[in-house]
């Protein structure tokens, strides 16, 4: 049941992508053996840049990379990229990519993405238009369907047990394989303030399994179904979410905001013991240093293997610079890499906390983590081991600092304090835990792609932490793995 929903999604996505352009497609492909037949073959150290551009960023093919999740290796791979424009009221693409890793753990997903582009208004000035005029980003958001299906399998994850008090001693490992077919949505409601509203639905379809050969022991040896629940089965769920972002601008100052709250409801209907709720908070403060230092968002249009460029409002602009921008779009489609100094400082608050009925029970591979990083690759309390602390509830207080250092070589600093609790638990009586980490990034589109970190300040030794975005320069994230 779990393949023929993958297989029915794409089949569906693949009817449409067949049924666009042929023609442009092919010229697409064309194009870009012409470009790597320029760039690639040539053999000079003049041509290397545009090659690896080329290799890693081009359309309609390009080699995939990037960390799957922790604890399973660095994934590499094929993505296809593919759009289509049926009209000026809609912008379509398709993204496909498999990857696997050196320790036999891969992914593999298909994601269309529909965005509603109808032509804003045109306003009429009087008098002659400014030669100096320059084209300004967009800042109207558009609304934004998004449609996937998706499978991932890990070998191997830590599991220490739940709550704040486990010990290094209750390691073990086990393997996990994840199938999310899906859809979800985002509809601006409210443009002077950036405000949108969410909705999403997913099936998620999980398989345990056993990890053997690992430096402690697989998770059925140390654990039961009453100490990790869930573990003896994994019924089906349907997921709903439900939420809203609000990104407003202030204005005459350097603070930007970007705040997502969300509800989620995950039904088991072969085992509604499983059933639960679950309430997250995300609220971002970020002080930019500079007035060129660029935010990361999401492109609309964008998937998660492709770098577009945000396209600039096309109302005030005269149609030689409309013109103008679309022939740099075709040659240069990625953001190119910033030499001006870009920097911010930010604060963060995270809160994920889950509400069950009585005799239920929170799947525990569907617990947030802290420490290291979770299992969607987003560090928390670099310090700790991954996937450090594990439960029902979360709180996560991050202060940091970013800057470039030239081109895309950039430095980052972040202060963790986290606290976790059992369902029983309270989060105001759980302990704080501490974590520092410090070290080089890599930067595209603005925004620090690559990090390579060392961590301190935890009661248990340091850890150094290396990790590729999953998205692509600002693309749709891939669905959430819990």
């Amino acid at each position: 049941m779990k393949l023929k929903i993958v297989v029915c999604v794409l089949l569906a996505a693949a009817g449409q992508a067949k049924a666009q352009d042929q023609t442009k497609l092919g010229a697409e492909f064309a194009g870009e053996a012409g470009r790597f037949k320029a760039s690639c073959l040539s053999f000079s150290l003049s041509s290397l840049p545009g090659c690896g551009e080329l290799l890693f960023l081009d359309h309609p093919l390009h080699v995939a990379v990037g960390s799957i999740a922790p604890q399973n290796g660095f994934g590499a791979g094929m993505a296809f990229v593919a759009h289509y424009t049926p009209n000026d009221d809609w912008r379509l693409s398709w993204n496909a990519d498999a990857v696997a890793s050196n320790n036999g753990s891969w992914r593999a997903g298909i994601y269309m993405t529909a965005v509603i582009t109808t032509p804003r208004k045109e306003t009429t000035t009087k008098g002659r238009p400014d030669p100096n005029h320059k084209p300004r980003p967009s800042s109207l958001e558009r609304p934004e369907f998004h449609v996937y299906a998706q499978t991932i399998s890990l070998n191997k994850i830590d599991y220490f047990g739940l709550g704040p008090s486990t010990t290094l001693a209750g390691r073990s490992f086990f393997g996990m394989r994840e199938t999310i077919p899906g859809a979800n949505v985002w509809w601006p409601i409210f443009e002077p303030l950036h405000i949108s509203l969410y909705g999403e639905f997913n099936g998620r379809f999980v398989d345990l399994r056993p990890s053997t050969g690992q430096p402690s022991p697989s998770i059925e040896q140390l654990y039961t179904n009453a100490t990790a629940p869930g573990l003896s089965s994994q019924p089906g769920f349907a997921q709903l979410g439900e939420g809203v972002r609000l990104r407003p601008a202030i204005p005459k100052t350097n603070l930007r905001l970007n705040y997502l709250l969300g509800f989620q409801e995950f039904f088991a209907p072969s085992n509604s013991q499983f059933s639960f709720q679950r309430f997250n908070a995300d609220l971002r403060h970020e002080f930019v240093l500079y007035k060129g230092t660029r935010t990361f968002y999401s492109v609309p249009g964008n998937g998660p293997d492709e770098c577009t460029a945000a396209e600039s409002d096309t109302s005030t602009m005269t149609q030689a610079e409309v013109a103008r921008e679309k022939k740099q779009r075709q040659g240069h489609p990625c953001p190119p890499v910033s030499r001006s100094r870009e920097g911010s400082l930010g604060f963060r608050f995270l809160l994920s906390q889950s509400f069950t009925q009585q005799q239920h029970v929170v799947p525990f591979y569907f617990q947030p983590t802290l420490g290291g990083s979770d299992i969607n690759g987003n560090p928390a309390l670099p310090s700790y081991q991954d996937y450090r602390f594990r439960a029902p509830k979360t709180m996560l207080l991050r202060e940091s600092f970013d800057h470039s250092i030239y081109g895309p070589l950039g430095f980052a600093f972040m202060a963790d304090q986290g606290k976790v609790s059992s369902a029983q638990g309270d989060l105001g009586s759980s302990p704080w835990i501490h974590s520092f980490a410090a070290g080089l990034t890599l930067r595209a589109g603005g925004f620090p792609q690559v990090y390579l970190l060392f961590a301190w300040g935890g009661n248990e030794g340091t850890h150094t932490i290396a990790s590729v975005n999953t998205s692509l320069l600002g693309g749709s994230m891939r669905p959430s793995l819990y």
